[in-house]
């Protein structure tokens, strides 16, 4: 169980880091962008993601099988 929360929160963590990267290189020059136009919102969508592809990896913990 905790090796699941460690993976979600590490790639979280590297999730948040990209997000404040692709602001800060990227971004969006004009500021109409919603998510991009503001280091809060890229880096909180960053963690977002980070959190969903890392809980992915993480797996349930065990392994289930289907009987079809």
């Amino acid at each position: 169980m905790k090796r699941i929360w460690w993976m979600t929160l590490s790639v979280a963590a590297l999730g948040a880091l990209a997000g404040w990267l692709y602001w800060r290189f990227v971004g969006c020059a004009s500021g109409s962008c919603a998510i991009t136009s503001d280091p809060l919102n890229s880096t909180l969508y960053g963690t977002l993601m980070g959190g969903l592809v890392g809980n992915t990896l993480g797996g349930s913990g065990s392994k289930s099988s289907s009987t079809v």
